[in-house]
């Protein structure tokens, strides 16, 4: 499965973004999916995953009460919905899709390209 990330940008501290993932190639009900994000000179870290079906969800405790992931089988896309935005958000952010349902970078298989996110402040 193919996965394209886009959605990123440039927004104020307290602002709002939602980063999409499009998969292609096969379907994505099979497959949880997980958002993760890098700054500089940091690890990749997770930010929040979804199961296959999407009845069970995971947020990093820095993105609790701020993040929604959600997952449309349908459209074979993914979604992270971020809200009030902090300038430690700053990083670039993945989507990844994997058999299993994991919080953990490791456990996905296939990756997209990464889209840039700025928080100012």
């Amino acid at each position: 499965v193919q996965l394209q990330a886009f959605g990123g940008g440039l927004v104020q501290a307290g602002g709002s973004l939602r980063l999409s993932c499009a998969a292609s190639g096969r379907s994505f009900s099979g497959y949880a999916v997980g958002w993760f994000r890098q700054a500089p000179g940091k690890e990749r870290e997770s930010v929040a995953t979804i199961s296959a079906n999407g009845a069970g969800t995971y947020y990093a405790d820095s993105g609790k009460g701020r993040l929604t992931i959600s997952k449309d089988n349908a459209k074979n896309t993914a979604y992270l919905q971020m809200n009030s935005l902090k300038p430690e958000d700053t990083a670039v952010y993945y989507c990844a899709a994997g058999m299993t349902w994991a919080t953990i970078p490791n456990e996905y298989n296939y990756w997209g390209q990464g889209t840039q996110v700025t928080v100012s402040s």
